[in-house]
């Protein structure tokens, strides 16, 4: 059987590029190993935990605690399945999407494990047994698994990775999370919210280096006053039982004690049984694979997609580097690059987005700027969601007015940077946000007055530069 693409896995990346090939008229496959498409992020990744972060504000009343001053609590023997009752429909429904789509565009699903035999030809095993597959083209989009330390003891029914931490049992009364990553914030924000005792601990100073560092200094206070216990630039030394709880020895000698642990401090490209030898690959240590600009390999027929390919992983790049790969692979001028404006969703509580320079990314180019900023607090939406923590912050050129970066922390923080993102992509100014009109209230109006901020700093600095001449 040859196909013009045969991609493997059908996450994120592996789909949209199929599907954009596909769209092409290009002849498809895509062999999937599970027996439900859609990868991690439809069935243990980003949908299953967001459904638990929409539990966790609902359960906890996180912004009626502002509101109403209520506080709500959980009975301590909930089930964590009883929380995630909506997790396995929604998976479900993720995956029967990626199976339609893959149908609308007459592209064929294999179900098996693939592994090269020739740079172009793949051996699937199959339940029927093995069958072969040539490609003119292949996309490796096989994802990632969490990273697993051999001196941690993962048979120990308290201690999990970021894929089983959602089979647990019932909500522990404590958790140490070791990895202050994305994944490792999201769920000590998550659980905190659900009234778990949660000490984050991290090897690095200080958490989410490629975000700006005033919005990580307010999700760092914000997840505080949920409860959440920070333990920065200080290492894990030793994982350990004792007795009925595990114990957690960092390199400074001091210990840590709770009833589960989450091991959250990276994942690795899944590649270890692809056979890539038999093409002349090698992964890096962390299984990763390299590519260039338009997502090949150093095998130019071979493309690679997706958290395979290690930062950003996220579903939203994922996607785009997979068009972007078809694209390239078959000199389609439709899309042969990646926009350099990526968003950042971090659903943490709350919530955080970004897109752009950061205040420290600006700075280090030499790039002559300001800021400026808007909070919830001041904003009629999010003083009637209850969200006073918010906050809408503009990076803006002092040359020529021109949005570099846009920065918000708060509710709905994910699709409120798209607002900026769009401006930006058009190369716009801050004077565009001042000419738009938005409705009221809305939490969108914060970009208005966030510009203002911004252009008041645009005028100190011009007076002050005059004052200087």
């Amino acid at each position: 059987m040859r196909y013009d693409l045969v991609v493997i896995g059908s996450g994120p990346a592996g789909e949209k590029a199929a599907a954009q090939a596909a769209y092409w008229g290009k002849r498809v496959a895509v062999i999937e190993r599970s027996e439900k498409p859609g990868g991690a992020s439809a069935h243990t990744g980003t949908l299953p935990s967001k459904t638990l972060r929409e539990t966790a504000l609902y359960l906890s009343g996180y912004h009626a605690r502002e509101l109403y001053g209520l506080s709500l609590s959980l009975d301590p023997n909930t089930e964590v399945h009883a929380l995630m009752a909506r997790k396995a429909a929604i998976c479900a429904a993720a995956a029967q999407s990626v199976k339609h789509n893959l149908e609308h565009h007459k592209v064929d699903l294999i179900q098996g494990s693939a592994r090269f035999v020739d740079p172009h030809t793949l051996e699937v095993q199959t339940a029927n047994g093995p069958q072969r597959i040539e490609g003119d083209y292949v996309l490796i989009a096989t994802g990632s698994s969490p990273l697993r330390p051999h001196d941690i003891d993962f048979a120990d029914n308290d201690i999990y990775d970021s894929d089983e931490i959602l089979s647990l049992d019932r909500l522990p009364r404590s958790m140490i999370i070791l990895g202050g990553g994305v994944i490792g914030c999201e769920y000590a924000s998550m659980f905190a919210a659900l009234k778990v005792q949660v000490t984050l601990v991290d090897a690095r100073p200080d958490l989410l280096g490629f975000l700006d560092s005033e919005l990580v200094t307010d999700l760092k206070s914000a997840m505080e006053r949920l409860g959440v216990k920070f333990v920065l630039g200080n290492k894990w030394k030793r994982v350990a039982r004792t007795g009925g709880e595990i114990e957690v020895e960092l390199n400074d000698g001091n210990k840590l004690w709770a009833d589960k642990l989450l091991f959250a401090a990276g994942r690795s490209g899944n590649t270890s049984n692809l056979g890539l030898d038999a093409v002349g690959l090698a992964p890096d240590s962390r299984g990763n694979l390299a590519v260039n600009g338009h997502y090949q390999t150093s095998v130019p027929h071979i493309y690679a997609a997706g958290d395979v390919i290690g930062f950003p992983a996220l579903a939203s790049t994922s996607m785009e580097q997979g068009r972007v790969a078809a694209c390239h692979a078959f000199d389609i001028r439709y899309k042969q690059n990646l926009s350099p404006l990526l968003p950042f969703g971090i659903y943490t509580i709350p919530e955080v987005s970004a897109v752009g320079e950061t205040e420290q990314s600006a700075a280090q180019k030499g790039l002559a700027f300001v800021s400026g900023r808007a909070h919830y607090r001041n904003n009629a939406r999010g003083q009637i969601a209850g969200d006073l923590e918010g906050k809408t912050k503009l990076i803006v050129s002092a040359t020529d007015r021109k949005v570099l970066g846009v920065h918000v922390i708060g509710e709905r923080a994910s699709e409120l940077v798209h607002i900026g993102q769009a401006v930006m992509l058009s190369g716009g100014t801050v004077d565009a946000f001042i000419e738009m009109v938005f409705n009221f209230p809305t939490l969108a109006e914060s970009y208005k007055y966030a510009a203002y901020s911004a252009m008041t700093a645009l005028e100190r600095r011009a007076l002050s530069g005059a004052s200087a001449a």
